[in-house]
């Protein structure tokens, strides 16, 4: 193996992976992660960490968090999934995705023992992110989880801090049929001991969550008890209060989306948490490293692709909601906005809800019904069917390159182009929104 290129095709057409094949790839143990873990000397258990589940909003919680603790001046490893364009978007430490030296001597110095393992994509990706983390010697890793979490690779971790950020429905095939099981499986990630922060009450969630974390003598906190975050209109500041002292400042976060305000409550519970069990003689987390760091996530991290504004006229956004609550939160905020007419370009993966996403949507939109180029994706001719059943109608396009293009061409300067439905298109959709915008 001598290039970096021919490392990534090993891992990504090799490997069983499951954003492109689905359930073949999810493996449903730890054996394998163990394995491997195993014959590296346990790089899991080599540098602290904070592990995260949940839903929907893991993933801005994640970025969040490195951004704050980047600010500190804490070396801050992080690693997230899927990527939206460059695999090393899912590992990253202070901001900075991995090396490709780094990916190709990885590849090359274990692709014997994966063979004698058989890991999945996945498996192999969280060995990488370990190894790397304690041979950089990070601060402090934080870490989210990619599907559940009592079976997912990341959960050999011992965190510091545990962090659930809600609970909808989502893979239900592979965790359960109601939230009650959904959230059994994220509430795998606590563990003994360790505080536990979860995002959002959800009345047949939290009993899930209080009965494990009794069970594990593990400190629970729900975030919406602790901070309160408040939206500003029309370019005013948020307004992030405590409710269990006087503390209140004013925060222009990067991260816009309404829904970042559950987010950011959770982000800041659990700065507070972890000052109070785990910081120990560490650099203190001030509150000016959480102001400067909300306001340039996505600076300080590479996070894209959560209410995204790349261009406004028209207003181009794209987000990564794929699931009925996901999307149910995102056209809410879509209709706080100004517009003349609305344009959405969609696709979605086979074993979503579909039908449960596309009720959230619309009827006054017009559609750009597409696909992702991976073999998960729904046919668009398919998903337009299945739209028109809901009132829903626009044409087919068999790349996302073209339904954004198309979808440019037909809006005028005071429409909104909003691009979601899954995280494969919009990722798709950022790649040609660059060479369109380049060229135009």
């Amino acid at each position: 193996m001598q290039s970096y290129a021919e490392a990534l095709d090993y891992l990504m057409l090799k490997l069983p992976m499951f954003s492109r094949i689905g359930d073949a790839a999810y493996k449903k143990d730890l054996t394998n992660i163990r394995k491997l873990c195993e014959a590296l000397q346990h790089p899991e258990k080599q540098f602290p960490s904070i592990h995260i589940a949940g839903t929907n909003g893991k993933g801005s919680v994640s970025h969040m968090l490195a951004a704050i603790f980047q600010q500190a001046g804490y070396r801050t490893g992080l690693y997230t999934s899927p990527h939206l364009i460059d695999f090393r978007e899912r590992i990253r430490i202070n901001g900075m995705m991995i090396p490709e030296e780094e990916v190709l001597a990885f590849v090359r110095k274990n692709h014997l023992l994966a063979e004698s393992i058989s890991p999945s994509f996945f498996e192999l990706t969280v060995a990488m992110a370990f190894d790397y983390f304690a041979r950089e010697k990070v601060d402090m890793a934080i870490v989210e989880t990619g599907l559940g979490g009592r079976l997912d690779s990341t959960n050999i971790l011992m965190p510091e801090l545990s962090i659930i950020t809600n609970i909808s429905f989502d893979h239900q095939h592979l965790l359960g049929n109601t939230l009650a099981a959904i959230a059994g499986e994220k509430a795998g990630i606590i563990k003994p001991g360790v505080p536990v922060v979860i995002g959002e009450y959800h009345p047949e969630t939290f009993p899930v969550f209080a009965e494990k974390a009794r069970g594990c003598n593990s400190p629970l906190y729900l975030a919406s008890e602790y901070w309160q975050v408040t939206a500003g209109r029309a370019n005013q500041p948020w307004i992030l209060k405590s409710l269990t002292d006087h503390r209140q400042w004013p925060c222009n976060p990067d991260l816009t989306g309404i829904y970042q305000q559950k987010n950011i409550a959770t982000v800041l519970t659990a700065i507070d948490v972890w000052q109070r069990h785990m910081a120990g003689h560490r650099p203190k987390i001030a509150p000016e490293h959480i102001l400067s760091a909300l306001s340039r996530v996505k600076q300080l991290t590479g996070l894209s692709g959560r209410w995204d504004i790349v261009k406004t006229h028209p207003l181009v956004v794209l987000d990564v909601a794929h699931n009925e609550a996901g999307i149910a939160e995102v056209m809410q905020q879509t209709a706080r906005q100004q517009y003349h007419q609305l344009h959405i370009v969609t696709g979605f993966v086979k074993d979503k809800d579909v039908a449960a996403a596309l009720r959230q949507f619309p009827p006054h939109a017009r559609y750009y019904f597409t696909r992702a180029q991976l073999p998960r994706a729904l046919d668009p001719d398919a998903l337009a069917q299945l739209a028109f059943h809901y009132g829903l109608t626009g044409n087919v396009y068999d790349t996302v390159a073209e339904a954004c293009r198309d979808a440019l061409q037909q809006a005028g300067p005071d429409d909104m182009i909003l691009i979601c439905g899954s995280v494969f298109v919009v990722g798709e959709a950022l790649q040609a929104l660059q060479k369109i915008m380049e060229t135009a």
